[in-house]
């Protein structure tokens, strides 16, 4: 199922659900403006066709502690297949790293990372990131606030 083989529906359905994962068939099929089997039918169809990859709830990172966000771009000293997967690979081992992004440019990897201070993230640079075999260079940049988060497409 591509873009293309979306109708004006379902393109309804994936703007409510990206605003409210919560909400349930019947409300969902009532904004949407159609019944709740045959909207339930088509959240399934877009769910086993991957567009729908699954439902999180979206946390308070500092309410939990984590006052800390900061991003990693990482350049690898070889840009192999091989080297590539094997850092990929780390990556996933790696809880802080919340989100990783392979890029072009100046860096190879751009990680977005948790923690719960500016200590932890140091320990985590210091004695991870740059220690790891793949990497030649790690530059960070801490952030201040966060000022716009919305679901990652504009559908």
């Amino acid at each position: 199922m591509l873009r293309a083989d979306l109708d004006a529906i379902d393109i309804k359905i994936l703007r409510e659900l990206q605003r409210d994962g919560r909400i349930t068939n019947v409300e969902l099929a009532e904004r949407v403006g159609i019944s709740a089997p045959p909207c339930l039918r088509r959240v399934r169809k877009l769910e086993e066709a991957g567009i729908i990859e699954g439902y999180h709830a979206l946390l308070n990172a500092p309410k939990l502690g984590y006052d800390l966000v900061a991003f990693c771009m990482v350049g690898l000293k070889r840009q192999s297949d091989a080297d590539l997967k094997g850092f990929g690979a780390k990556v996933q081992q790696w809880p802080i790293v919340r989100e990783a992004w392979m890029v072009n440019g100046d860096s190879d990897f751009l990680l977005r990372c948790a923690a719960a201070n500016l200590t932890i993230f140091q320990d985590f640079v210091i004695e991870v990131l740059t220690a790891d075999e793949h990497v030649d260079t790690v530059r960070t940049m801490l952030t201040i606030r966060q000022v716009k988060q919305l679901g990652l497409v504009e559908i």
